[in-house]
């Protein structure tokens, strides 16, 4: 899969942020499945919400997307990011399932050495404040909202 996606989104410092543990209902970090194609299921089993997830993608404490990417749908904010790509037209590119991957654990999608931490992933990588170990940056719910945002993103 790390070939399919090479090409993709790379690149997140955060600035903090730590996420209680996953729900109940939830697909625990551990026992996400990866396949070829992405990840298929839904975290929770329902569906992720544009306005949350475009709220995460530019809160700084949260996704902080904006630190890394450019994305002109958000140009009301400053200090857009160019460390990845820009995510212009990302839902042209991925699919969700896809996209999915990516957000939940960009190291096992793109390779070891993005500085995209893995957003449901215990395996945060580098430069990550030891506080936060052994927690998921985002909860489940808000990784699909992330995602039902991303593929808004359209040419």
């Amino acid at each position: 899969m790390r070939t399919m996606l090479k090409l993709g989104l790379a690149g997140v410092f955060l600035a903090g942020a730590a996420i209680a543990p996953a729900s109940a209902g939830d697909v625990a970090p551990m026992d996400v499945k990866f396949t070829d194609d992405g990840v298929q299921a839904s975290l929770t089993g329902a569906a992720g919400d544009v306005a949350k997830g475009r709220a995460v993608f530019s809160n700084r404490k949260q996704g902080n997307c904006l630190a890394c990417h450019v994305n002109a749908e958000q140009k009301e904010h400053s200090f857009h990011g160019e460390v990845g790509p820009p995510l212009d037209g990302v839902a042209d590119r991925y699919s969700e399932a896809e996209l999915r991957a990516i957000v939940i654990n960009s190291k096992k999608v793109l390779t070891d050495e993005t500085l995209m931490p893995g957003f449901y992933s215990l395996e945060l990588g580098a430069r990550i404040n030891k506080k936060f170990a052994d927690k998921t940056i985002l909860s489940a719910q808000q990784v699909e909202d992330v995602v039902a945002y991303l593929t808004t993103l359209k040419e």
